[in-house]
């Protein structure tokens, strides 16, 4: 059939990115001997006509081609042909069955509905392979037998007849598949259930296929988790033991290494070395360990906001003798501290035991999940400061650069998690990575919280500010993280490198880079007055976000209400109104003659502008303005969440005023959902603090 190819009208079809001609160049490349041209087409393929999982006419026009490639006995690679099946059916299924959706050429599409049809079609291909003896068939052919075959009843049957000959992972693919199946149509929902029930209470089976059947059981029949699945699912947690050989392994060495330094790849291909960083924690977060990783995030999913519950399962899953098991635990606790609120002493603890010198793979990941929860993780400073430590000790004081990926990746990131808790055993390593540039931007990004260092830090951050160069604008990342680390460290002694980098940026048009460092210089008070020959004349640039900045350093620096006032209140009407307005209430009543303007700023659509205005009424006007402030603040966190710490931050300066906010406030304190601006720990514990300092003084 791939000789038929070109009796399809490809040209007239588009994919992501333009015609789709060369999507049957794509699918011929599937069949070469070639690895690297095969693993080439699927890339291509995926990218383009499967793009971000889209399903477009080319995409449909390929099914029959693909099919015919899983049947035929000279396709080197099966394996990955029906997982792209598998993938595209998937995908069509996910789409409204009634809705249009429309190609990137503005094309009305139905695609998603031919896919279906081809899929539900050629079923049987599933069928077929879902007995393959090779595991990487057999997998995607079990999912397709349960989404594509018509006859459900028979779909169950068949899957239950194939778990006995089944691995591990693949009988835990039947049962979810089972499952999946019973959910899709309701005249094997019975059936599915009441198997997946009996499967569960056998006492024969493994361990992970019992917890597999109760897990989906409770998929099954959400309303139905009683008192007795947790401690079942614990109990049958506790009884997964793996094998001798790999109790006590490191995952690393059982399922791959650590990916490749990030600053290695950067400077062979140019890029910044904090985006390459961040693909490479991407590519962490998809890599999976045990074959019950899956599963135990849908119980997650399940359990939602049973917070003890949760606790509790996750502390039994870090405990668990299987190595695998506590690895891919680690971001699942990560995930369930940002998310909601509660006691995680208990899984910091439980996070810390996993800092372990001889197992770098699963300390790096505990390291980096604990310097992600911010004051959460301060239960465990000690164990963060033994391990960076006990790795000096036994690597050397230039361990932030071993040669190991893994001791070096893991050592960064105790450092960096203790430099976030303003730990001073965090100094040395950090000074060693300023020193030497190894990693540096590291470093950097953690300096500012290491206030006690400041005489340290300051006079290496600036000689590392004055050689970057801010003609290129691909070192903007890296100049960011430095000024924002000196407006955090600085004195007044080291306004001259700020200064310097403000005039540097400027010359260079790097207008944003230069609004920080203005920021920045702003931060250092009176005691930077001299900077202002340099400042002053900035209050009439051409951008506005640097004029802005500017006008607000000169009265950080100078202090002067009278020349300043009239200049924020005119860049009021631009887009930087919400940086202006802070300003204006930080000089307080000597601002009145902004009050008219912040007044009809508080009928803005915007509810950031309405926030940012009432905090300047109330900051200039005082009690005369509480009334409405407190009514557009109220509005304005009830409409966007988001906005909740600026709105906090101002009831709590208001003191008495505030009163009328006090049931929302109280409301809040009761909430287990994670709040705050993007919901970060940070500041949701902010928040919560600001709420509980409210409520306090009622």
């Amino acid at each position: 059939m791939i000789n038929e190819m070109d009796s399809v009208d490809w040209k007239s079809m588009g994919h992501a990115y333009g015609p789709a001609g060369d999507v049957p160049g794509w699918l011929t490349g599937m069949t070469s001997a070639d690895p690297g041209v095969r693993d080439e087409a699927f890339s291509h393929f995926y990218n383009a006509a499967h793009h971000q999982g889209d399903v477009y006419p080319c995409t449909a026009a390929s099914l029959p081609f693909l099919f015919a490639m899983a049947g035929s006995p000279g396709t080197p690679d099966r394996a990955s042909v029906i997982e792209l099946l598998l993938s595209i059916g998937r995908a069509s299924l996910d789409m409204d069955p009634e809705g249009v959706y429309f190609t990137p050429d503005g094309t009305e599409s139905r695609a998603h509905v031919d896919a279906l049809a081809v899929m539900r079609e050629h079923a049987e291909v599933f069928v077929h392979y879902a007995s393959d003896p090779d595991p990487l068939v057999q997998r995607p052919a079990i999912e397709g037998l349960g989404l594509f075959l018509d006859d459900s009843g028979r779909a169950v049957e068949m899957l239950r007849s194939l778990l006995s000959g089944s691995g591990t992972v693949e009988r835990l693919l039947i049962v979810r598949t089972v499952a999946t199946v019973g959910l899709r149509d309701a005249a094997a929902h019975r059936v599915a259930t009441r198997w997946l029930e009996t499967l569960a209470a056998d006492t024969t089976v493994q361990p992970e296929v019992r917890l597999a059947a109760l897990v989906h059981r409770v998929r099954c029949t959400p309303q139905k988790i009683g008192g007795d699945v947790l401690p079942t699912a614990i109990d049958l947690l506790r009884k997964i033991v793996p094998d001798e050989a790999s109790r006590d392994k490191a995952p690393s060495l059982r399922t791959g290494t650590e990916q490749g330094d990030a600053t290695s790849s950067v400077r062979a291909q140019g890029v910044p070395p904090q985006i390459a960083a961040a693909f490479e924690d991407l590519e962490r977060q998809d890599s999976v360990h045990a074959p019950t990783t899956s599963l135990l995030k849908t119980f997650h999913t399940l359990l939602n906001d049973r917070v003890p519950e949760r606790t509790a399962l996750l502390a039994a899953q870090l405990s668990s003798a299987d190595a695998a098991m506590r690895y891919d635990s680690i971001r699942m606790a990560q995930n369930l501290i940002a998310q909601w609120r509660g006691d995680h002493t208990g899984l910091v603890a439980l996070l810390a035991k996993r800092l372990l010198t001889e197992d770098a793979y699963t300390c790096a990941a505990a390291a980096e999940a604990l310097g992600s929860l911010g004051p959460v993780s301060e239960s465990a400073r000690d164990a963060l400061a033994f391990y960076v430590e006990a790795t000096r000790a036994s690597h050397g004081p230039r361990v932030w650069a071993a040669q190991d990926r893994l001791v070096r990746r893991a050592h960064q990131e105790a450092v960096r998690a203790l430099a976030r808790l303003g730990d001073l055993r965090a100094l040395p390593s950090v000074l060693t990575a300023l020193d030497e540039g190894t990693d540096a931007w590291r470093a950097v990004q953690v300096a500012g919280h290491l206030s006690g260092a400041a005489g340290d830090l300051t006079p290496r951050l600036s000689k590392l500010l004055e050689e970057v160069d801010f003609s290129d604008p691909s070192q903007a990342m890296s100049a960011g993280a430095l000024v924002s680390a000196l407006g955090k460290l600085a004195g007044p002694a080291d306004a001259p490198e700020l200064t310097s980098a403000i005039t540097a940026t400027v010359r260079h048009e790097q207008w944003h880079m230069a609004a920080s460092a203005l920021n920045a210089l702003a931060s250092l008070g009176p005691g930077a007055a001299c900077a202002l020959e340099v400042i002053r004349p900035l209050t009439d640039a051409q951008d506005i976000n640097v004029r802005a900045a500017a006008t607000a350093a000169v009265w950080e620096l100078e202090g002067d209400a009278g020349r300043v006032v009239p200049q924020l209140v005119e860049l009021l009407d631009s887009h930087q109104h919400h940086e202006v307005a802070d300003v204006l209430g930080s000089i307080g009543p000597d601002a009145s003659p902004a009050l008219p303007r912040l007044r009809k700023m508080l009928t803005a659509d915007y509810e950031w502008t309405r926030v940012h205005a009432a905090a300047a009424l109330w900051d200039i006007g005082g009690d005369a303005e509480a009334p409405v402030v407190v009514e557009t603040l109220l509005a304005a966190w009830a409409e966007n969440n988001s906005t909740s710490n600026h709105v906090l931050a101002c009831l709590n300066r208001m003191g008495p005023a505030a009163r009328p906010a006090l049931p929302r406030i109280r409301e809040e304190l009761t909430l287990l959902r994670r709040s705050g601006r993007f919901r970060s720990i940070t500041n949701d514990e902010e928040l919560l603090e600001a709420c509980r300092s409210i409520a306090a003084r009622a």
